[in-house]
């Protein structure tokens, strides 16, 4: 768990550097990564449900990074894109392709839908998080008037 862990932190460091974020974040995007991969394995381990922990983990990548655009004034963007990293489905994608071309069609589906099923929970999570703080917003806006 500690060699994922900082697996996570420092892929998400570099994907940060690539995406051109800039240094003095880059410790911040790290820590949101970190912290939704630390949290995937938690809810995976208690769930066995790789779709719930994707889910949960982008919750918590997501008000994380809401949380950091506030205090290190940035777009929302620049935490939440480098903290879902770690949670992107790639080795669905390459196993899917990869039973295809080994013509084992019923894993292929299988890896395929459970890929599309990752994909649509980290983005219900990301939205939900983005809905729910923008009518937070919202009604904060209108108890000041």
């Amino acid at each position: 768990m500690i060699i994922q862990s900082l697996a996570a932190f420092f892929g998400t460091i570099l994907f940060s550097v690539f995406f051109n974020i800039s240094r003095k974040e880059l410790i911040f995007c790290g820590l949101n990564g970190i912290t939704g991969w630390i949290s995937y394995l938690v809810i995976d381990n208690l769930t066995n449900s790789v779709v719930l922990a994707s889910l949960v983990a982008t919750l918590v990548v997501c008000i994380i990074a809401q949380v950091l655009a506030k205090l290190r004034k940035n777009p929302v963007t620049v935490f939440q894109i480098a903290g879902i990293i770690p949670l992107v489905p790639g080795l669905g994608m390459y196993q899917t392709l990869y039973a295809v071309v080994i013509n084992d069609y019923p894993s292929a589906l299988e890896h395929l839908v459970t890929t599309v099923e990752i994909a649509a929970a980290i983005a219900i999570g990301m939205l939900m998080i983005t809905s729910l703080y923008k009518a937070l917003k919202i009604t904060k806006a209108k108890q000041i008037r």
